[in-house]
């Protein structure tokens, strides 16, 4: 819905301008049968800065709202924290490869990345989901190259959008591992409430990009994570944040 929103909204926005920041707020449960309708309004259109409002509606009843802001690119001061630290993809077994070392509940989610989702993955480290499975706790922590399965154009408002489809992947799952549990499991109820990203530099999301995740705070029913990405240059190219709902839900 983010991707699908920052693409409309990206289309109305002044020749020459990029996507520098989103903020959406997921209102309902969407419906992936469902066609979506998306308004888009101009907010501003100023000397550098362009900023429309999206709003996506499915059975005639909003579902998400986006706010996105886009920039004529210019020249600044620059500097970068943190910097990346993780092995290379290569050095990293292929998800299948994971997969069938895994069991249970764990291997049919690793198969439903390997076979069917529009992303390759390379963990770095343990996954939480295999602590989960164990009932351990784990720290609110994980990384992962991805990449899409497939080129995209090299518009930059599409790679843009490849990078806020992504920018969500796994990220609330972090917030759960302290828990001994994970997104999916019996007894858990989890969704996303809102979700922000920042663009930093030109991304591809057809190549190599590594995503450190955590969650910093769970209380009262809601959880915040953040994630940052980087390229293989290490560039910190796009910062995410989102707030989420994880409740136990009566068995």
């Amino acid at each position: 819905m983010a991707a699908q929103s920052l693409l409309a909204a990206g289309r109305t926005a002044p020749p020459g301008r990029i996507a520098h920041s989103l903020h959406g707020h997921f209102l309902r449960p969407g419906d992936v049968t469902a066609p979506t309708d998306l308004t888009v309004s101009t907010i501003r259109d100023g000397g550098s800065f362009s900023t429309r409002s999206v709003v996506a509606e499915q059975h005639g009843a909003a579902v998400f709202t986006l706010t996105a802001s886009f920039q004529t690119p210019e020249d600044g001061w620059q500097h970068q924290l943190p910097e990346l630290d993780a092995p290379a993809p290569e050095e990293l077994p292929p998800l299948e490869e994971v997969a069938a070392a895994a069991d249970g509940r764990v291997r049919q989610w690793l198969d439903w990345l390997a076979e069917r989702h529009a992303f390759d993955f390379r963990f770095a480290g343990d996954l939480p989901r295999l602590a989960a499975e164990r009932g351990e706790p784990a720290a609110p922590r994980q990384g992962f190259w991805l990449r899409s399965r497939e080129p995209l154009p090299d518009e930059p408002l599409a790679q843009s959008c490849g990078v806020a489809y992504a920018s969500d992947m796994l990220l609330l799952g972090t917030s759960l591992a302290p828990h001994a549990t994970a997104v999916g499991a019996p007894g858990v109820a989890a969704a996303s409430l809102d979700h922000a990203v920042w663009f930093h530099e030109p991304v591809r999301i057809d190549q190599w990009l590594f995503f450190d995740q955590q969650s910093s705070w769970a209380g009262g029913g809601r959880t915040l994570c953040r994630g940052r990405l980087f390229d293989r240059a290490g560039r910190l190219v796009a910062t995410v944040a989102q707030e989420g709902m994880i409740r136990r839900r009566p068995r």
